[in-house]
């Protein structure tokens, strides 16, 4: 008889595969959903480079002394982060909520954990994808990208991508699938219209730039400016992220529902 094999790896014949091997063939599989679903490409991608093109041609949201395309590629990654991390996310988890896979995961050998495992390692894939799609065509537009910048970037990426897919499974948990459709693309759409990063808090009105500087968009939009734009860094724009990234994790250990109410 061949020997069983052992947790450090390799496989029992005709039992499961081992959990890294579970994690990432899901996260596969999240990702090719990502990116074959005409909406959600259409959030994740076109939107976007929409963002871009206008935010380029237009005098909206600029910032003195710095160049349009710099402030528009600043608000193009915020708007494909939020559009990966939080709109998809949750309109996918929603669904799947709703249709019991959820709860049928937690019987399997990948289990709860390692769905959002799955879910986390899908999410950072698309987003490279975003990256590489986003930033070949501000490279066609004229974007001229600082070493310096383009690192001082990633930890604020990543701080924002577990603000804003926490606050993503949060809604999808929480909430009637119907209601997680419609609230997420809302939310996306303010968070990138007034919501700090398609237009700087600063060229609010006095009362309501305070309120978007508290807002995760606000927070994430002044960080990305100020690495990729060359904007003045903001402390305070980073304890908001990380307060809003350590808040939604907390929530959704608390209060997401694996089973559709």
């Amino acid at each position: 008889m061949s020997a069983p094999t052992t947790a450090a790896g390799t496989r029992r014949r005709g039992g499961p595969a081992p959990a890294l091997t579970r994690i990432a063939q899901h996260a596969l599989f999240e990702a090719r959903i990502l990116l074959t679903n005409g909406e959600q490409l259409m959030v994740a991608v076109i939107l976007p480079a929409l963002v871009l093109i206008g935010l380029r041609t237009l005098p909206v949201g600029e910032v003195a002394g710095i160049p349009r395309i710099d402030t528009a590629v600043a608000a193009t990654a915020a708007t494909a982060l939020i559009s990966t991390a939080f709109t998809s996310q949750a309109i996918q988890t929603g669904f799947d909520r709703r249709g019991g896979v959820l709860r049928w995961i937690a019987t399997t050998p990948l289990g709860r954990d390692g769905y959002l495992a799955g879910k986390i390692l899908a999410t950072l894939g698309v987003q490279v994808l975003q990256v590489i799609v986003l930033g070949a065509l501000a490279l066609a537009l004229g974007w001229r990208p600082s070493v310096l910048g383009l690192v001082a970037a990633v930890p604020v990426w990543l701080i924002g991508t577990v603000a804003f897919g926490s606050l993503g499974l949060l809604v999808a948990g929480t909430l009637r699938t119907e209601a997680v459709l419609a609230l997420s693309n809302v939310l996306f759409l303010l968070f990138v219209t007034v919501g700090g990063v398609a237009i700087p808090s600063a060229r609010f009105p006095r009362f309501l730039s305070g309120l978007v500087d508290l807002l995760p968009s606000g927070a994430l939009g002044e960080l990305l400016r100020a690495c990729l734009a060359g904007a003045p860094f903001s402390w305070g724009s980073l304890v908001v992220l990380v307060v809003w990234a350590l808040g939604g994790s907390l929530l959704v250990t608390r209060y997401f529902r694996w089973t559709s109410v």
